[in-house]
């Protein structure tokens, strides 16, 4: 199938224009070519999606456990059987190589699996009272409807993060895609959970830009949890305006991570590391890591072997299986980096590689003998930009590595792997990385920052957390005496 057709909005199972007499154009990163067209929604749009979503909410948390996981099984079937096109969009839509669209999509069909599970694991107590004759029952329940905000970065996956947990806990699910990914994080969803045969109405995919609604997708009455990804800055407007209307916001944001090289670490191994954690997806991850800090012993022989291997990663069309490193997804992402590489220069930064640019096509830039009060190592790099940063001692590295607002993730290597432990416990970030690269996720393990990193935890019982309300139902079996 070609998903670039699905360029209308998804709402109460129908598949129509938005009600805005204006254009979203979704472009491909890489030639500037239109992938779609999508007429805008408007307010009513996001009212109509809400409703629809709240009324098959009803219908769906009563439907048996066992025929709500057969939904889910058909999901990965469908993810399988359309693999090939999925990554056609992926690269045409957001840049992304065929590598990084190989890994989104197995990231999606973990998630999807992971979320199969949740229709049987709706489990509630029963505790014991302090008064004769009592018990007290939770019971575990859906919150009802999810709103759910997506980034452009990873969208197959980071939409999917939210909407199949959500959906395997019960409730309905209303998704807006960030405008450059529309198809990819937005109506490919929607679509394959139509095709796993969702009452209609339970997911609704509004694609739309930010002007056109404000703060309509938060605000509206009907959703109790909104579940956002991307920047910082965002994500701190979404809390406000969410917590100011009583509902929980899930916010993974940004991040500025970490790899540090100890003195005794496997040099091979730390630059393979360090080399996947920056420039995978052109470093437009926000668990890439920005900063390499490298104990003085190593960083001389650590930054030339890192600069031979980056200068040999293939830059160009994501169409070609070769190319490691596409396109930024949009020009004005680029004139943001190059901004931000141009002041560290002006700073003090060392360009031991520096590529040329090419409108979205951004090649290395490696900057040696970063300080840590640098504005460049305090910002979040979205793109193929790095900091390497020498250290005299490990109390060093740990004190550089917490010099940041952020504290998503990172990692440590070391061949004294419980040293390594120790260090890392230190280190103010939600996800650390023993001997691995900064770049990681897993369906079963707690996914999600510290300080302006997010607030809350995806993944496995987290999300089954996030996405409930326990009720509490007590049963008094006898006569309760009371004092008058």
């Amino acid at each position: 199938m070609d998903f670039r057709t699905l360029n209308r909005q998804f709402i109460g199972g129908t598949w129509r224009n938005g009600s805005l007499d204006k254009k979203l154009v979704d472009q491909n990163p890489y030639d500037g070519s239109t992938v779609a067209e999508f007429r805008m929604a408007a307010v009513a749009d996001v009212d109509g999606a809400y409703r629809a979503a709240e009324q098959a909410q009803a219908e769906w948390w009563r439907v048996n456990p066992y025929v709500k996981r057969a939904v889910f099984e058909r999901a990965v079937r469908y993810v399988e059987d359309h693999a090939d096109d999925i990554t056609d969009v992926i690269i045409d839509e957001l840049g992304g190589t065929r590598l990084k669209a190989a890994f989104e999509i197995g990231l999606v069909l973990d998630m999807l699996k992971e979320a199969a599970t949740f229709p049987l694991r709706m489990e509630g107590r029963i505790l014991p009272s302090p008064i004769d004759d009592k018990e007290n029952r939770l019971y575990r329940q859906p919150v009802g409807v999810v709103g759910v905000i997506s980034p452009f970065n990873f969208p197959f996956f980071l939409s999917m993060k939210s909407v199949a947990p959500a959906l395997g806990a019960g409730n309905g699910v209303v998704l807006k895609p960030h405008e450059d990914t529309p198809i990819t994080g937005g109506t490919l969803v929607g679509k394959i959970f139509e095709e796993a045969r969702v009452p209609a109405g339970l997911i609704n995919v509004i694609v739309t830009e930010i002007s056109a609604i404000g703060d309509a997708f938060i605000e509206h009455p009907v959703p109790r949890v909104i579940s956002f990804t991307g920047s910082t800055g965002v994500g701190r407007h979404v809390a406000e305006v969410a917590a100011r209307n009583f509902k929980k916001p899930i916010l993974e944001l940004g991040g500025n991570s970490a790899l540090i090289v100890l003195s005794d670490a496997d040099l091979d191994l730390a630059v393979d590391a360090a080399v996947f954690s920056r420039f995978t997806h052109q470093g437009q991850i926000c668990m890439s890591a920005n900063r390499v800090l490298v104990h003085r012993d190593l960083y001389q022989e650590f930054l030339d072997r890192y600069v031979a291997k980056v200068a040999s990663l293939t830059v160009g069309d994501p169409r070609d299986e070769r190319t490691i490193i596409g396109p930024l997804i949009n020009q004005r992402q680029a004139d943001n980096l190059q901004r931000l590489v141009e002041q560290g220069i002006a700073d003090g930064g060392r360009p031991v590689l520096r590529g040329t640019v090419s409108r979205t096509l951004f090649e290395p830039v490696i900057l040696a003998d970063v300080t840590p009060g640098m504005p460049i190592a305090q910002a979040e790099l979205f793109g193929p930009v790095v900091c390497v940063i020498p250290f005299d001692n490990d109390d060093e590295a740990v004190a550089i590595a917490n010099d940041t607002p952020f504290g998503l993730s990172g990692a440590v290597h070391t061949r004294n792997l419980d040293y390594g432990v120790e260090l890392a416990k230190r280190i103010q970030t939600g996800m650390i990385h023993i001997n691995d690269t900064s770049i990681h996720d897993e369906p079963i393990v707690a996914f999600g920052g510290e300080k302006q990193s997010g607030l809350g935890r995806l993944n496995g019982e987290w999300s089954l957390e996030e996405f409930t309300a326990l009720k509490w139902i007590s049963v008094h079996r006898g006569r309760r005496q009371f004092p008058y």
